[in-house]
């Protein structure tokens, strides 16, 4: 959610990767749901390991800011910067995953993890350009 979302806030005025500790594929159809409520594309997003990173050839060197949204991603981060100038931020946001029995339970915990992460972008960077086709 948070590349999509930040990709959607700042276009191209940044350089974006989703990573995570594990990869898990599939974008969870819910992350896709939330996300599209605000214009935001994710069903063709895949994730991907800082490992597959590395083994593709992308340059951990040539970020500037991880975010940790988890505290497993920000040990595996903290681990990277050993080899790497790295800064990492750990922003602690919600984990939907598993929360709720049915679905509309599910997607009112990912709306706030999709909140929460957008929230944070823009105490971090500023409004950018909004979501034109939130609702």
């Amino acid at each position: 959610m948070a590349e999509g979302i930040m990709k959607q806030l700042y276009g191209i005025d940044c350089y974006i990767q989703s990573v995570g500790v594990k990869n898990d594929l599939e974008i969870d159809g819910f992350s896709i749901a939330v996300c599209a409520e605000f214009g935001v594309e994710l069903s063709r997003h895949r994730s991907r390991s800082f490992d597959e990173m590395e083994e593709w050839g992308d340059d951990l060197s040539s970020f500037d800011l991880v975010l940790a949204l988890s505290p497993a991603s920000q040990r595996r981060a903290l681990d990277l910067t050993r080899f790497y100038h790295l800064q990492v931020e750990y922003w602690p946001i919600l984990d939907p995953t598993g929360l709720g029995d049915d679905r509309e339970t599910r997607l009112v915990s990912y709306r706030q993890a999709r909140d929460q992460i957008i929230e944070r972008l823009i105490a971090r960077w500023g409004p950018g350009r909004g979501f034109p086709n939130a609702g």
